[in-house]
């Protein structure tokens, strides 16, 4: 969606690895003493040497690897015992921008010499080959404390390939246990990674291609019907794992602190946007569609139970669960096609100035927070507990069999 955010060129093929470190966590923020808010800075720029030379490498920071583990001793150290930080996750097929989306969330200026995006973003050459170029799920954090989560693609045909052995099973083990297709396994996987970013983030960007993809719609959906039993990280009891370690989840309902199950506020955006598509009856149309589709769904709350926002403004568009003012809104946000700004008058907003206004938007936001105050720290290590209790769970599992018996999937 976006060209090339370097101005080295040939004159540095390989730019050198420190750079992306400085984008990880910016000076003064490694430190695991006390920072200020979320939009503060901490720290004097002489206490940041000694600190980034203890700071592993970028290539190696991937929370969840290509083989389904969760890693956290590599991110661990650019934690801090911080309390005031919000979790952004994104997911969405490929190509879609979600790389884009969150180099600008993180605020990274495309037109400083040298600097590279804190997210690989698909290149024409990865286009041209159908492959992607974010594996499980790579991490930054940017000087406001957001803690930004981009993913791999989902129903990406290049991790499939990957994935498929000869006989048609599945290199990667995505549920304790089975030994499943390729086929199922990539279907689990989009699951998996739905349920666990609405389970330790604060924001999921749900990103779809155009007005009429509403793959994404329906994986949500599924991950809704699919989360019972999934505890956000403060609220991880020493019942929780002794479930994971005993067996699948049974009465895991049972041990959750009390109160609705955590849910993460999910922002849909659609991208690569053509001028029709911003016509009023277009944008209505979408709306209606987004409010019947998820209108019995965990994302659509009571007012006063979600602390987010009432409207995004501008190409954002606000539902309602069949307009009944007891419910906050979903929201809908809308990106035009990045070529349309090389038009000499284009009809509506540029593919940058929506950007802004997303990134705008995010860090605006009152999300829900978690059951109980934790620090950036603890948020790692329970988010690895969850991810077991995912890949453990029993609801899951059964869905996998569901979908196995329905001849869908071969064996």
């Amino acid at each position: 969606m976006a060209g090339s955010t370097s101005g080295t060129g040939s004159s540095n093929p390989s730019p050198a690895p420190p750079a992306p470190k400085i984008l990880l966590a910016k000076p003064g923020l490694v430190t695991s003493g006390p920072v200020v808010g979320k939009f503060g800075r901490a720290g004097a720029e002489d206490e940041t040497v000694s600190h980034r030379s203890r700071l592993p490498a970028i290539g190696s920071l991937n929370l969840l690897s290509d083989s389904w583990e969760f890693h956290i001793d590599r991110f661990l150290p650019f934690l801090t015992e911080n309390t005031d930080f919000t979790v952004v996750g994104v997911i969405g097929p490929p190509g879609v921008g979600k790389s884009t989306i969150m180099n600008e969330l993180y605020g990274f200026d495309g037109s400083s010499p040298g600097m590279l995006p804190p997210f690989t973003i698909q290149t024409e050459d990865n286009r041209a080959m159908a492959r992607h170029c974010s594996v499980g799920i790579e991490p930054r954090i940017s000087a406001e404390r957001l803690i930004l989560l981009d993913t791999q693609p989902v129903f990406s045909p290049s991790i499939l390939s990957e994935m498929m052995r000869p006989d048609g099973s599945s290199t990667i083990s995505v549920l304790s246990g089975e030994n499943l297709s390729a086929e199922l396994a990539h279907e689990l996987m989009a699951i998996q990674l739905g349920v666990l970013l609405a389970s330790i983030c604060h924001i999921v960007l749900v990103v779809s291609d155009g007005v009429h993809d509403d793959d994404m719609w329906h994986l949500m959906l599924t991950v809704d019907l699919l989360k019972h039993g999934i505890p956000d990280p403060s609220s991880l009891t020493p019942s929780h794992m002794q479930s994971s370690n005993a067996g699948p989840e049974k009465e895991n309902k049972d041990k959750i602190i009390e109160g609705e199950e955590y849910m993460a506020t999910p922002v849909f955006v659609h991208t690569k946007l053509h001028d029709q598509d911003f016509t009023p009856i277009t944008s209505m149309q979408l709306k209606k569609a987004l409010a019947l589709y998820f209108s019995s769904s965990s994302f659509v709350r009571e007012k006063g139970k979600n602390k987010g926002k009432e409207d995004l403004s501008s190409s954002v568009a606000s539902t309602t669960r069949c307009n009944d003012v007891h419910f906050s809104p979903l929201n809908l946000f809308l990106i035009p096609s990045n070529n349309r700004d090389d038009l000499p008058r284009p009809q509506h907003e540029s593919f940058i100035s929506a950007l802004w206004k997303l990134r705008d938007e995010v860090l605006s936001m009152d999300c829900p927070s978690f059951a109980k105050t934790v620090s950036e720290r603890d948020w790692l290590k329970n988010s690895a507990k969850i991810w077991e209790l995912v890949k453990s769970s029993a609801i899951i599992a059964e869905y996998s069999r569901t979908l196995q018996n329905s001849g869908m999937f071969r064996r």
